[in-house]
């Protein structure tokens, strides 16, 4: 079994994948994925996320407001808390911080980075963490706020070796994408071989960065067999040992959804 530990269900265009979630969900079943993390980019669409994991049981989501999004309102502590106390959210997230996007002063975007760690703190929820251009606030933030207490991922990691180990010792899982696939990705390769198995997720981030060979096209969950492979091929481990570990990973990091699929 597989997990994708990053996708976004409710952002798909279904029309490549026959028209329908359940086709995607069949799709992805038959490539041996068996649960998925939905991940919020606001509070507003959270509601339809919510509805696809109560009628898809191996789906849970998170709740929280991108780095990138300017165009929501800024949800306070309160916000946060009501949205990430819903039984089906099991992280906080994704929350982060991104300066390939945004310029000028970032502070508003520190500040959002910091009070989602509040709240993930508050309620022990690990967080998704989103970060592009910004490794050294990144972890600086992080080890201020004591994220170490409630750990979670490194999202669709595309750093060098010492920020993954850097947030190794946070306490953090490093989650790899089809960008380990892209042809120019060799120094990101070097950090999928160095990784513990132990701590490593793999995930689609769908509908973007499909891995080769679907590179170009819309990603769905299904695809992540693709990235496990590549990266079982880095290792020389056998893929049953990558996604056999993969997935213990994620529960493991994500105990509110190991809770969801027992009961399921």
């Amino acid at each position: 079994m597989l997990v994708d530990s990053h996708t976004h269900l409710d952002l798909l265009d279904l029309r490549p994948a026959g028209g329908s979630l359940a086709a995607v969900m069949e799709q992805a079943r038959e490539a041996g994925v068996g649960h998925m993390l939905c991940v919020a980019v606001n509070l507003r669409r959270l509601p339809r996320m919510l509805e696809i994991v109560r009628a898809w049981p191996g789906v849970s989501a998170t709740a929280g407001l991108h780095p990138n999004d300017r165009r929501e309102p800024e949800p306070d502590e309160e916000a946060l808390l009501a949205a990430a106390r819903d039984p089906a959210v099991v992280a906080v997230g994704e929350t982060g911080l991104d300066y390939y996007r945004c310029e000028g002063d970032l502070e508003w975007q520190r500040e959002r980075f910091r009070r989602h760690i509040r709240v993930a703190r508050a309620l022990g929820l690990p967080l998704v963490i989103h970060s592009r251009e910004a490794a050294a606030d990144t972890l600086r933030i992080l080890a201020e706020e004591g994220a170490s207490e409630v750990g979670g991922v490194m999202h669709c990691f595309a750093d060098d070796w010492e920020t993954a180990r850097r947030a190794l010792d946070l306490g953090f899982h490093v989650s790899f994408s089809g960008i380990v696939t892209f042809r120019n990705a060799e120094a990101l390769r070097e950090v999928a071989r160095r990784v513990p198995l132990d701590r490593m997720l793999v995930e689609t981030d769908a509908p973007y960065l499909a891995p080769v060979p679907m590179r170009g096209k819309p990603n769905f969950p299904a695809y992540v067999r693709h990235t496990a492979e590549h990266i079982a091929a880095l290792r020389g481990e056998p893929f049953e040992r990558v996604a056999e570990a993969t997935t213990a990973n994620f529960f493991a990091c994500f105990p509110r959804a190991a809770a969801h699929r027992a009961a399921a």
